[in-house]
Parts: structure tokens; C-alpha cells; sequence
């Protein structure tokens, strides 16, 4: 029997595609090398933060398995490959996960198979890396089977917008080919966007990340020259934001994280190096304005203890929120890492709180979690909030704090804290 759709990679991207699905009534697998991700969820339980273990049973139970297994591919329809694609050490974005699922694929690929990648990656690479592998067939991909790209566009956390209200761009290596893959995704997406070709759609997601990137990089540059000038940017922002047209609201913080925004716009400005010559300047000041801000961000906690008449080193320094965004378990590029590497390097005893981590490891620092919320808040020297998670009354913390930095703009600048 021949399965709608294979899944490769069941990740933040790769389970929330395979949910909708299988509730579109589809049949679906999952694939993953994780053996023991695999049996969790054959279990029922859920290792990302917009699936429950109730999502992962009701997936079960209309039909989904997951498999390590992939003979599953020579039964399979479709084939979208949704698997990581991390900075390489030269800036430019590891294709190692994509090329070994491709090579797992070009191993089943046979006539009429649909094969998309939904990975992170430069504009060319469906067609100069992907099609190369899956024609060592010997079919021929646009003839014998079609071949797309269509860029996941997953927010972890946001509860308004998931597959299937987000618009789905897809482009194809051939105009079938997108029709093809417009047909899967539009049995359970809402509104599908069709681009021109796979480099069209390949740049759009980098567009829709350097846009943010440079943006957030704006309003962390004016937050430091604003703390100097003694302007408040956080209601700069609030006025700024009252105009109805040509104006849309970024606000700064102590760095960039996830796995998106401190990543993709790194593949744009690679591929402009690598295949032009000349570096994409915007990109490459955003990058160095935000890699920096954990620093800055220490250097104004550095100054805060000293107005206390302390120095850094032995004070204690209670970070809130240790994620890389308020309400959700992922770590990823967080930068609270950084920050917390800052501090230690200044000689400064580093304690967290964080109600979706439990444990959290740096190499080089220790950090000590704090359980007692309340009492490690009034017992630190100096409290810093790094993400505002809904458990959080960020103002009567604040209350409670010697010293409290706010670096989400989310508490009154009277008493104990400061913005950022």
C-alpha cells in the first residue's frame, strides 16, 4: 500500500508538517535516524514546544507511525526532507544533513515520486545540490519525477499562525513540478504562493530573515546611543508605532536567537561572497551589531553593580529566561549563552531561572539554577531579564530585586530597574 506522504526529519519543522497532515486525513510517516526519538513517539510523546503529548496520541491514532526504517521511501508519493542546516565554519550553511537525506532518497526515488526540500539553505541549492544527487537514479528529475523547494516558515511558540494558516510558498524545478507540490501542501494550507522557480523561493526565505536580521540590528544600535542621550527608546518605538502606514515596530534586546534569524541571512551574504565577490554589507553590519549585544548588555550590568558600589566579580547575577524566546522550551542560539559568558568572564557568579529549563550546561561557566524564584530574585545582586516567559510578573520582580535589568522594555523604569 502506497503511503501519501514520508516525513525526513521530525523536528520543529518536520512534526508540525506531518500533524496537518495526517489530520488532513493523509497517510503519513515519519523517518528520522533518531532511534530513540523515533520510539518516543511511537509512545506518544512530543520533544517540541507546539506539540502536545494529546497532539502526538491523536496523530497515532489516525494513523501516523514513525520509522528509522527507509524502505518506506519506495512506497511513498511524496518525500519532503525537513532537516537542519547549520552555519559551516566558513559562514556559509552545512549541507551535510540535506545531502544524506538526499542520498537516502535518491536510494527510492522512482517515477511520479514528488521530492521536496523544506530546508533552510542558499538560493541554487535544490538545483545545483539536491537534483544531482537524486538523478544518480538514473531518473530524471522535471521528467521522471518532480522536484521543489518550499521554505518552512514554523514559529515556534506563536499561537496564531501554524501550517496551516501560513501561507506555503513553493516553487518547482519545473512548472509541474510546482503544481505538483501546490496540490500536496494545498490539501491542508490555507493559501499556497507560487514563485517562479526553486531560487525564488530558496531567496525568499532568506529575504524574510535578513529583513528582520538588519532590522533588529537598527533598534539595538539606537538602544545604545539612546541610553547615552538619556532618551527612553522603548516609548520611542510606542510613538513611532502610532503611525498608520510605512512603519513597523522591532524592539531591541540582548541578542538574536533561534534558528533562523542569527543563521539565515549568514547563507545570502555567503552565497553574494562566494559566486560575486563582494560581501552584502547590510547583512554583515546587522551580524556584527547583534553578535555583540550580549557583550554590551554585560557592560551595562557591569556598570550597574558599580553604581552600587560593587564590582562584578563576586556579585551574583540572576538571569531570567534562558531560552532564545519567551514562552517556549528551545535553546537554540539563545543569547543568554553569551551573555552568561560575559558575566563569568568578569568574574560574576551566574545563577538562572528558566520554568522550561531544568538544567542548562555552558562550557566554561557554572551556572546554578535557582528554584526558589522569589527568594534568588531578592537575594542577587543583580537580577538581569533575558526573556519575559509568561510565568513571569516582570514588575513585582522587579519590586523584589536590589537590581533589576529589563532587557524586553517590559516593566516601569521606576524603582530597581532598568531598561534596556
Amino acid at each position: 500500500m502506497n503511503v501519501d506522504a514520508v516525513i525526513l526529519g521530525l523536528g520543529y519543522v518536520g512534526l508540525p508538517l506531518a500533524q496537518e497532515s495526517t489530520l488532513a486525513g493523509k497517510s503519513v510517516v515519519g523517518l528520522d535516524i533518531n532511534a530513540e526519538m523515533v520510539e518516543s513517539l511511537g509512545a506518544g510523546r512530543s520533544h517540541v514546544d507546539d506539540l502536545s503529548d494529546d497532539d502526538i496520541a491523536e496523530m497515532l491514532g489516525k494513523g501516523f507511525t514513525a520509522t528509522t526504517d527507509e524502505s518506506v521511501l519506495d512506497r511513498a508519493n511524496v518525500a519532503v526532507v525537513c532537516v537542519p542546516t547549520p552555519l559551516a565554519d566558513d559562514g556559509g550553511p552545512d549541507l551535510g544533513h540535506i545531502r544524506a537525506a538526499m542520498e537516502t532518497v535518491s536510494r527510492h526515488v522512482h517515477p511520479g515520486m514528488l521530492v521536496i526540500l523544506e530546508s533552510t539553505t542558499y538560493p541554487g541549492t535544490t538545483d545545483e545540490v539536491v537534483r544531482p544527487i537524486l538523478e544518480t537514479s538514473g531518473l530524471v528529475a522535471g521528467k521522471d519525477f518532480h522536484l521543489a523547494f518550499s521554505p518552512e516558515r514554523i514559529d515556534p511558540g506563536n499561537a496564531e499562525f501554524g501550517t496551516r494558516n501560513t501561507p506555503k510558498v513553493v516553487g518547482g524545478q519545473t512548472p509541474e513540478c510546482a503544481e505538483a507540490a501546490a496540490a500536496f501542501y494545498g490539501s491542508f494550507v490555507d493559501t499556497i504562493v507560487r514563485a517562479r522557480g526553486t531560487r525564488e523561493a530558496e531567496a525568499a526565505k532568506l529575504l524574510e530573515n535578513t529583513y528582520r536580521h538588519i532590522n533588529i540590528a537598527l533598534v539595538n544600535e539606537m538602544a545604545r546611543f539612546c541610553h547615552e542621550l538619556d532618551i527612553d527608546l522603548w516609548d520611542v518605538i510606542r510613538c513611532a508605532s502610532s503611525k498608520p502606514f510605512g512603519f513597523q515596530p522591532f524592539y531591541p534586546g540582548p541578542g538574536v536567537g533561534g534558528h533562523c534569524i542569527p543563521i539565515d541571512p549568514n547563507y545570502l551574504s555567503h552565497n553574494v561572497r562566494a559566486r560575486l565577490g563582494y560581501p552584502f554589507r547590510f547583512v554583515e553590519l546587522a551580524q556584527e551589531i547583534n553578535a555583540t549585544m550580549p557583550a554590551y548588555v554585560a557592560h551595562r550590568a557591569q556598570n550597574l553593580l558599580n553604581e552600587d558600589g560593587k564590582a562584578a566579580n563576586g556579585s551574583t547575577v540572576l538571569l531570567l529566561g534562558v531560552t532564545y524566546k519567551p514562552n517556549i522550551a528551545d535553546q537554540r542560539e539563545s543569547p543568554a549563552v553569551p551573555l552568561a559568558r560575559h558575566l563569568a568572564a568578569l568574574g560574576a557568579t551566574v545563577a538562572y531561572h528558566d520554568p522550561r529549563v531544568q538544567s542548562w550546561d555552558i562550557a566554561g561557566v557554572d551556572a546554578t539554577r535557582v528554584d526558589d524564584l522569589e527568594a534568588g530574585v531578592a537575594e542577587a545582586d543583580l537580577v538581569i531579564l533575558v526573556q519575559n516567559h509568561r510565568e513571569y510578573d516582570a514588575d513585582a520582580l522587579a519590586g523584589l530585586a536590589k537590581r533589576f535589568f529589563d532587557t524586553r522594555g517590559v516593566t516601569a523604569t521606576d524603582g530597581a530597574s532598568h531598561r534596556l
